[in-house]
């Protein structure tokens, strides 16, 4: 194949920690990895926490994927319980006219159908515990109905009965997602109903039926001397158990390699089989009360369960001390290099960790639970790609692409798993070339501890955003946006000190607005509320760089200059009176804006302290302002003429 196309093949799966998709994906990865083939997972844990709002955020992964980018597809929809997920994607595949394999479904003739004939082995299977075990009342823990080879062994299940005169009863049906707990809940359930026990639970699945093992002991029953438990799968844990599990033995990796081969042809111009039928057959053993079939050498059995044990406590260990340095972070860049710390401990060539463009930015969540809205932003960035031990980024992206970078080799197997808070999608990541995703039960783990601790760093970055905002507005004027009186306090104190200290001369100057209540009488309080911002704004432009200007009170404004010439309270009071011209000429009110200033300015010594210069300066500006006053009302009595005739305005200051 090296001087053929490279193929890329995109596989879309849920639970891929289960015993039957990990048989699956090896096949899959076997012949992927023979003929240099490209694969890209797209998996999710939905339906495993009975949260409708997380599973919405798990299967956003699947709307992340371009099948028109890629050559075939691979759907494990059967491990899929969300009806209208499926749906989804398979009108999608169809759309993108590629060539596509299922596996045990019958419901799209444009697939092709790789299916294992679970009816005749599960019929063999209750066939034998009632003919051989003398079974009459039976219960059935059932995977959903949504599911065509749950349907598929439920209808072999209620057949079987019905042929043997058997009666089916509605109370000892119980109808789960095929997850390990389901087995679990069924006996709950069954117990809480007070009916007599059962002669035997047939589950199917292994996983289910091996928790179901567990909760009847618990409950005091014996199996296989008290009630008879069977399974479906014969997976490594079934075979091995005590009692080991009478099952239905199924090849599984078979039809994963036979799979990806049927997509190679037709991406090569072949013509494949529309269906393709595997056998599967029952295994009776210790769990029915039949002698223990063949196991796994016991030797064997105890260097792999030794290794399993290992390689958890060294997961446990990881998560642990990730999930401890996680907490510890306090903004986005220290996030990612304690995440890059522990990925070589993850045992991969290639960590992607991709986030939406938008992932930091404020939320609500009554958008996010709309369906309609798109899960993935336009545009990924790729803050941390770990590559055999090398660190790169990538800015941004188009989410369409999928992968950050783009790799010309072929025979890369990569895992893209989703990071969301409850619907809210976050990004993924991607595991390329390590089989942590499948052998490890704490890859969910993993997954929900990078995601709850994106989400807070989002959620802190926004709160110290918050933090700064309420901090401005403590300090900040929010009419005029010039410091307030805590403002102009909190910075001019320390100025001040540092003045006293070094003896410097300082100025201070007190302003105070005249005739504010005429302006809001008679022309309303948005006038005097723009009145108050063109005198913000006229005394900010006659300060100079490194003094403070605030405004003290609802029309008293300070500024404070921490080192001066002599003459600088004339200069500064002719600077104020020709800006507060220019803006009188420049707004064309039919009123004008005036204040009157009172400036101090001393050489200061240990004696002195702000709050004195600053009641010097009200002072000060007080008397000039009864001055004017007074001016004003010696003018009233004049004559009047044109000239001065509008100046009664500014008689009550």
């Amino acid at each position: 194949m090296d001087n053929k196309k490279i193929i890329n093949i995109a596989v879309v799966v849920a639970g891929i920690d289960e015993e039957y998709q990990v048989n699956i994906i090896n096949g899959i990865n076997s012949f992927a990895k023979e003929n240099n083939i490209n694969i890209a997972y797209f998996a999710a844990f939905g339906g495993m926490l009975a949260s409708k709002r997380f599973d919405r955020g798990e299967y956003s992964i699947y709307d992340l994927i371009d099948f028109s980018r890629f050559d075939g597809a691979l759907l494990m929809t059967n491990t899929i319980n969300d009806i209208n997920v499926k749906e989804r994607i398979t009108e999608r595949v169809k759309k993108s006219g590629i060539p596509a394999v299922v596996f045990d479904c019958a419901d799209y003739p444009e697939f092709c159908n790789i299916a294992i004939n679970n009816s005749v082995a599960m019929s063999e299977l209750v066939e034998h515990i009632i003919r051989e075990h003398g079974a009459k009342v039976i219960n059935y823990v059932s995977g959903p109905l949504s599911n065509p080879e749950a349907k598929a062994r439920y209808e072999a299940f209620l057949s079987v009965m019905a042929e043997n005169g058997l009666r089916v009863e509605e109370e000892r049906i119980y109808f789960g997602e095929f997850r390990t707990h389901d087995g679990r809940l069924a006996v709950e359930e069954f117990s809480e109903s007070g009916l007599p026990v059962p002669d035997a639970f047939i589950c199917a699945n292994d996983a289910m039926a091996l928790t179901a093992v567990t909760a009847l002991e618990k409950r005091g029953l014996r199996v296989p001397e008290d009630v008879i438990v069977t399974g479906f799968d014969y997976t490594y844990s079934a075979r091995n158990f005590s009692p080991s599990l009478t099952s239905v033995k199924r090849p599984l990796f078979t039809a994963g390699y036979k799979a990806c081969s049927m997509i190679m042809d037709m991406v090569c111009g072949g013509n494949a089989e529309k269906e393709v039928l595997l056998d599967a057959y029952p295994v009776f053993s210790e769990s029915c009360g039949c002698p223990p079939a063949e196991g796994d050498d016991f030797t064997e059995y105890k260097k792999r369960t030794f290794r399993k044990m290992e390689v958890m406590n060294a997961n446990i260990s990881m998560l642990n001390r990730l999930t401890a340095r996680l907490a510890e972070t306090e903004d986005a860049s220290e996030h990612f290099d304690v995440i890059e710390g522990f990925i070589e401990e993850i045992g991969c060539e290639r960590f992607s960790l991709c986030l939406t463009e938008d992932w930091q930015d404020a939320y609500n969540f009554s958008t996010v639970s709309d369906p309609s809205v798109g899960s993935y932003a336009g545009y990924m960035t790729a803050p941390l790609i770990w590559d055999k031990g090398e660190r790169r980024s990538v800015g941004y992206y188009p989410s369409s692409n999928m992968f950050p970078e783009f790799f010309e080799n072929g025979g890369d197997i990569n895992y893209f798993l989703p990071l969301h808070f409850r619907e809210r999608c976050l990004g993924y990541y991607i595991i390329t070339n390590g089989d942590f995703p499948i052998n490890s039960l704490l890859c969910h783990t993993l997954t929900m501890n990078i995601s709850n601790s994106i989400e807070n760093i989002r959620k802190l970055f926004h709160l110290n955003k918050t933090m700064d905002e309420l901090n401005r507005l403590y300090v900040i004027d929010p009419l005029s946006n010039i410091y307030n009186r805590n403002g102009f306090i909190n910075i001019a104190d320390d100025l001040f000190r540092e003045c006293v200290a070094k003896q410097r001369t300082v100025m201070l100057s007190f302003v105070d607005m005249d005739g504010l209540k005429l302006i809001n009488d008679n022309y309303g309080h948005n006038e005097g509320d723009m009145a108050i911002q063109r005198l913000a704004s006229v005394i900010q432009e006659c300060c100079l760089p490194g003094s403070i200007c605030a405004r003290f009170g609802g029309d008293e404004f300070v500024m404070f200059f921490p080192s001066v010439q002599e003459g600088a309270a004339e200069a500064l009071e002719r600077k104020f009176s020709a800006k507060i011209e220019s803006s009188n000429s420049s707004i064309r009110k039919p009123y004008q804006i005036s204040a009157s200033i009172g400036s101090i300015t001393k050489r200061l010594d240990e004696s002195d302290t702000l709050y004195s210069i600053i009641k010097q300066a009200d002072e000060k500006m007080y008397e000039i302002k009864k001055n004017k006053k007074k001016s004003r009302k010696a003018e009233e009595t004049a004559v009047p003429t044109p000239d001065n005739m509008h100046e009664g305005l500014y008689d009550k200051l």
